[in-house]
């Protein structure tokens, strides 16, 4: 939740940032409009889905959070993507929309520019949220992360728009982005043990590995790993598969694709000194 609302944030604090460079203080109100709107109705069809798997039968419900929890995967893998390719370009993206914006002076045209960034982040969030609680009995401590991180957002957010700090952007969507590989990479162990335990998919071998000790159920902080990056006690093989089969070429990709740009070489002087 930090990194989707730092990524909303982000384009909300830019735009503001923009019309006050612009003079325009007064159209800070669309902004506010399209933030709000696209908030709620990502509320909204979260809550629709989270309903909807919960009236379902155990079996429906647990095909369905297997489901969910790998279309929760491939759009958390194309966002980091997407995010890391924008991170040297989202700034003058974002102000070369609001000049269009500005010079037709429509406010819905205003709004819709934080409308669409901040709905695309906000059904994100809910798709990932609820693919984290299904079949999960820790939904105050989900939440209570939720709503810290999305605060802790805001106040980045907040400090973009003052220009109080200089955010390296393509360095935090690396170290967030290696972060959410593995998150990622648990949601398809367990999108693989959901569908498995709804007898979807086979078993195969039932126990790679059997620690009772990392029990998830009986630590703080096995919990905490397996909620944020997919550890098992007693995984089956096709959890463990699929976890590494994920982990391992996305790590090596992002990794690749976030390296700073090569410094240009200096071509040497071609001046003969006259002596």
């Amino acid at each position: 939740m930090l990194r989707e609302g730092v990524e909303a944030a982000l384009v909300v604090g830019i735009l503001l940032a923009y019309l006050t460079q612009l003079g325009r203080r007064e159209d800070f109100k669309y902004v506010w409009w399209g933030t709000g709107t696209a908030a709620g109705l990502s509320l909204a069809i979260g809550w629709v889905i989270y309903s909807t798997i919960g009236e379902l039968d155990q079996t429906d419900e647990r095909i369905a959070g297997g489901i969910v929890a790998f279309a929760a995967c491939a759009l958390l893998t194309w966002m980091i993507f997407w995010m890391a390719k924008q991170s040297r370009s989202i700034k003058p993206a974002l102000h070369s929309k609001l000049d269009h914006a500005v010079a037709t002076g429509s406010a819905l045209a205003i709004g819709s520019v934080a409308f669409v960034a901040v709905l695309r982040e906000g059904l994100e969030s809910a798709l990932f949220l609820i693919s984290t609680t299904v079949g999960d009995t820790g939904g105050r401590g989900l939440l209570l992360g939720a709503v810290l991180g999305i605060l802790t957002a805001v106040g980045i957010g907040y400090l973009i728009y003052r220009g109080g700090t200089r955010l390296n952007l393509r360095m935090f969507f690396r170290v967030t982005g290696m972060l959410l590989v593995f998150f990622a990479a648990g949601l398809v162990s367990k999108g693989i043990h959901t569908l498995q335990v709804a007898g979807a998919i086979p078993v195969i071998i039932e126990h790679v590995w059997d620690l009772p000790w990392a029990d998830p159920s009986r630590s703080l902080f096995w919990s905490f790993a397996a909620g944020i990056f997919g550890w098992s006690s007693d995984p089956s093989l096709l959890m463990v598969l699929g976890y590494f089969g994920y982990l391992v070429p996305v790590s090596i990709k992002l990794w690749g694709a976030t390296k700073p740009a090569p410094k240009p070489v200096e071509a040497a002087s071609s001046e003969v000194p006259v002596g």
